[in-house]
């Protein structure tokens, strides 16, 4: 009998796995989606808390109205995407390794659910993602660290500027993980960080096709020649394209 009750628990923990893996694969765009994000103060200078605690959602203003502009192109009909900037953490999430074997990078994506389930015993109210904004002063780190977001779990690693000046930036690099989150590649080469033909391109069938109007976004720059790019100034220099609107969902 205890054997049959421990094969049924196994089973109830294998079909909750299978539900909440198909769940973050297949996200219901005509629900309500919330996106929680949590401030860090990541390289713990004063400057950096300063800026956390100035931070609002006006700082990010541009996201909302971008995605739903975007979801609307491919759908007809605006996505609702609300942000929830939710409390600042001390703890900051677990480093993305560098260079990394297959074993280390699962040991890492492991030690990042175990985090976010941490965080998520203390009630910040129900979201489909959240997002941990690691922020840094850009006086003293002049680069940062590649961002991460996994689909599975729905969570992500932003790493940002504690700057004003930079919000527009942050905006990018914040929409650009957040669609990871919904299934969305990188449209890039790993090597060169140039945008990839035809998929990095907002119009690989413009002719002639450079320069590009705008920058693909999951591709992270504006193509100007065959080898040349640049970065996008603000969101609106972006766009997404019928690949990236495929893969999160809003192209059936």
């Amino acid at each position: 009998m205890w054997k049959k009750i421990r094969i049924l628990c196994l089973l109830l923990i294998l079909l909750i796995v299978a539900v909440n893996a198909w769940r973050d694969q297949n996200q219901n765009w005509d629900k309500p989606v919330i996106v929680l994000l949590h401030p860090i103060n990541a390289d713990g200078q004063a400057t950096t808390q300063q800026y956390i605690q100035q931070l609002s959602l006006s700082d990010l203003g541009a996201v909302q109205p971008y995605l739903q502009q975007m979801s609307t192109h491919y759908r007809g009909q605006p996505i609702q995407l609300y942000l929830n900037l939710g409390r600042e953490l001390t703890q900051k999430p677990p480093k993305v390794p560098e260079q990394a074997k297959l074993l280390d990078i699962i040991w890492w994506s492991l030690k990042f659910r175990f985090y976010d389930w941490k965080q998520h015993q203390r009630s910040d109210g129900a979201s489909a993602v959240t997002l941990y904004l690691n922020y840094y002063d850009p006086q003293l780190t002049h680069e940062l660290k590649h961002s991460t977001a996994l689909e599975k779990g729905r969570i992500g690693a932003v790493n940002l500027y504690a700057s004003k000046k930079q919000n527009e930036q942050n905006q990018i690099v914040l929409v650009h993980e957040l669609l990871h989150a919904f299934g969305a590649s990188d449209k890039y080469d790993a090597a060169t960080g140039q945008p990839l033909y035809p998929q990095g391109y907002a119009a690989p069938n413009q002719k002639p096709l450079f320069p590009q109007p705008k920058a693909e976004l999951m591709a992270g720059h504006l193509p100007i020649s065959a080898q040349q790019s640049k970065m996008p100034d603000r969101l609106d220099d972006t766009v997404l394209n019928q690949i990236t609107a495929l893969e999160i969902g809003w192209i059936k």
